[in-house]
């Protein structure tokens, strides 16, 4: 059974940090790419990372360059999510989720994605 469980989440002022897990299993860690996207409420999913395990190629939205980085524990099967100088807009549900890295690569088109975590929230206040 695949499963991507999402944990870190919590609430935060302005400027500060958080660091997301994606754990995952039941696929071949090394065959995929798994993504960060978030939703806020009313608003559309948002892209906002992606990394190939295989070889570490990532992908930022212009919204998060420069403040959150991706990584990949392949030995943990585990991604992460290193989000600094949060901001008030950064607020929302962040999941993860799984694609193929070999066929599709690395990309921030929800669309391309098998997978999807449950989620976990993130609130950073004003």
């Amino acid at each position: 059974e695949v499963q991507l469980v999402e944990s870190g989440g919590g609430l935060v002022q302005a400027g500060g940090s958080l660091r997301l897990s994606c754990a995952a299993s039941g696929f071949t860690f090394d065959d995929y790419a798994i993504g960060w996207f978030r939703q806020a409420p009313g608003k559309e999913h948002e892209g906002v990372s992606c990394i190939r395990s295989s070889d570490g190629n990532a992908l930022y939205a212009d919204s998060v360059k420069g403040r959150f980085t991706i990584s990949s524990d392949n030995a943990k099967n585990t991604v992460y999510l290193q989000m600094n100088s949060l901001k008030p807009e950064d607020t929302g549900v962040y999941y993860c989720a799984a694609v193929n890295g070999e066929v599709v690569g690395i990309t921030l088109s929800s669309h391309y994605f098998d997978y999807w975590g449950q989620g976990t929230q993130v609130t950073v206040s004003s």
